[in-house]
């Protein structure tokens, strides 16, 4: 694959990080927790916190232990000192057990647990983030800071490998780039409550930008005729990122790749998945249609591992079509996020060792998930999902005119609500709590926000962004919304003369004015009436630059659309109990 094996260097120790540096904590689902909205923890690190003779955890119990004798033995005022202690402490950073921590208590040693973790390190391939150039800008922070996870999953069919080959078969297919057969998409949001997995099926065209390889040597130009499962052998899981990015308008942080030889290994790990189907099945070659994964189950629910998991993963005839097979990928991915919570992966010392050393050897990750920590850290984004909170999404698709019998193309206006919600990071189940998230509590050492410049004193730059959704640019949109500024008072507007298209509208103002940019652009958000998420910062300008796009083409001021899990197209969402058998290949589960 022409990725990299990691190796980390040093002598030290990595220090154990913070829960709440990584946004999570030791709750299940107690994602207000992990993202600061509120509550206490236990100083300790929780109820489930290892207990470690003579650590952090002992000495803090030992000294509640001690404050509480006092306080019963003494006056109201003693109660009320140690409550007063106590919620103190727990306002203290939570010390969290990363994966170094738990690999020393498994060894025993610093010495030893140091170098399992190296080890695991060792296991870790890598590759670049992107393989091109998207335009795509991370999401802003949201009311309470945090923003949401974005990542791409790729199962890819690679055949260079005995293991592979002997699972994939297609010996003859030793020498092929391999193909990004299985790609989706996993949004988990900002307050870590609700997460939505779109599938694109494989054989679907779609634009993809310019990549390069990823020995950099090689440049693939931008097309406009091929399935998007070609971006992986045209520079490597990076372009197959670059080109979700540049088609959905969503930033993504980081990629994550498994072959034939890891799906089955992490299967093994959890102990099976549980996948039904309404009949028996058996997805064999016929004398219509030829091949088949060879997957073959009775009846109802079934707990699948090793190649049978596999064999699930690849099915398509069986389930009639690509749009199903991703039904029945996504419904195996829900089987797995069950089956990793009711057995307390994220706790429990022993099965997260056993992870971590499989999951290392099975990934492919980006540079971002390059050690154990990392990948640790992003589990932990993952733990508080509960299953209902988890939408499946396929996006609509139609046949592709110029090949219709084996290409597909994505259905535009369905596509475009469903990256729309993405992008505004919308949940698209309606299992949510309606509730308002609860506000942050203000540091008392906060720094005081700035103070806005005068209208007058600002330079802003209105670039007209319009073209998109399958329509051209509004001519003269970049004049009209000038003059609206420079009718509020920002006078020293201008316009730009290269147009720049983009989804959304965008304030943007030079990274290096720091907050008091922040508080100059927001300035002219508001007087636009446009949400302070449209707010970001840019490196590359050096001053306040509107970018009105494609979702404000008319109207001079700008009005916040109304988003809900409603506006998911129908058929899109496919999360099923059971998958139906195409009629030709049900199985009596006796023959």
């Amino acid at each position: 694959m022409g990725q990299n094996s990691v190796r980390r260097e040093g002598t030290r120790q990595p220090s154990v990080p913070h829960a709440r540096d990584h946004g999570w904590d030791d709750e299940p689902h107690g994602a207000a927790e992990a993202t600061g909205a509120g509550g206490e923890q236990d100083p300790a690190g929780g109820p489930d916190a290892p207990a470690v003779p003579g650590g952090r955890a002992a000495r803090r119990r030992g000294t509640a232990g001690a404050e509480g004798a006092g306080a019963e033995a003494g006056t109201a005022g003693g109660r009320a000192a140690a409550r007063k202690q106590a919620k103190k402490a727990g306002k203290r950073k939570v010390l969290r057990w990363s994966a170094i921590g738990v690999a020393i208590l498994v060894l025993g040693t610093a010495g030893a647990g140091y170098a399992y973790y190296e080890h695991l390190n060792g296991n870790i391939r890598s590759g670049g983030r992107a393989g091109g150039e998207s335009g795509v800008k991370k999401a802003v922070p949201n009311a309470l800071g945090d923003t949401p996870l974005n990542i791409l999953l790729i199962g890819s069919d690679d055949r260079s490998s005995d293991a592979n080959v002997a699972l994939g078969g297609g010996k003859d297919l030793r020498d092929d780039k391999p193909r990004a057969d299985v790609q989706m998409l996993l949004h988990v949001s900002a307050d870590r409550q609700n997460a939505s997995l779109i599938s694109i099926p494989r054989d679907t065209v779609v634009p993809i930008p310019e990549c390069k390889s990823e020995d950099g040597k090689e440049t693939f130009p931008a097309t406009v005729d091929q399935p998007i499962n070609s971006t992986l052998p045209r520079g490597g899981p990076g372009c197959t990122l670059t080109t979700w990015e540049k088609l959905t308008g969503v930033y993504i942080d980081h990629w994550l790749m498994v072959d034939f030889a890891g799906v089955v290994a992490m299967a093994d790990e959890v102990g099976g998945v549980p996948v039904c189907v309404t009949t028996g099945v058996h997805d064999k070659s016929t004398t219509q249609v030829k091949g088949g994964s060879g997957l073959k189950l009775k009846e109802g629910t079934t707990e699948v591992k090793g190649e049978q998991a596999l064999q699930w993963l690849r099915t398509r005839h069986a389930f009639g079509s690509d749009q199903n097979r991703a039904k029945a990928q996504h419904m195996y991915l829900n089987g797995m996020l069950k089956k990793l919570q009711q057995q307390n992966a994220w706790t429990d010392t022993g099965r997260l060792m056993g992870l971590a050393e499989t999951g290392t050897k099975a990934l492919q990750v980006s540079d971002g998930l390059d050690t154990v920590a990392k990948l640790f850290d992003l589990s932990m984004q993952l733990k508080n999902v509960k299953v209902d909170r988890l939408s499946t999404i396929t996006i609509p698709t139609d046949p592709y005119p110029q090949n219709p019998k084996a290409w597909l193309q994505p259905r535009a206006t369905d596509a475009e609500k469903i990256w729309d919600l993405l992008r505004n990071d919308v949940a698209m189940d309606k299992n949510g709590d309606k509730a308002p998230a609860k506000p942050k509590t203000k540091p008392a050492d906060a720094k005081p926000k700035p103070t806005a410049a005068a209208p007058s004193s600002l330079a802003v730059t209105v670039v007209n962004g319009t073209e998109g959704n399958d329509l051209p640019a509004v001519e003269g949109r970049a004049g009209n919304i000038k003059d609206v500024l420079t009718g509020k008072g920002f006078s020293r507007t201008d316009t730009s003369k290269e147009a720049k298209p983009s989804k959304g509208t965008v304030v943007a103002y030079p990274k290096a004015a720091g907050d008091q940019g922040r508080a100059d652009a927001e300035s002219v958000a508001k007087a636009l009436g446009l949400p302070t998420s449209t707010v970001r910062a840019d490196g590359t300008i050096g001053n306040i630059t509107l970018v009105v796009g494609a979702d404000w083409r008319e109207g001079t001021a700008y009005k916040v659309p109304k988003r809900s899990a409603d506006d998911v197209p129908d058929g899109a969402n496919d999360k099923a109990k059971c998958m139906e058998v195409y009629s030709v290949y049900r199985w009596d589960g006796v023959s």
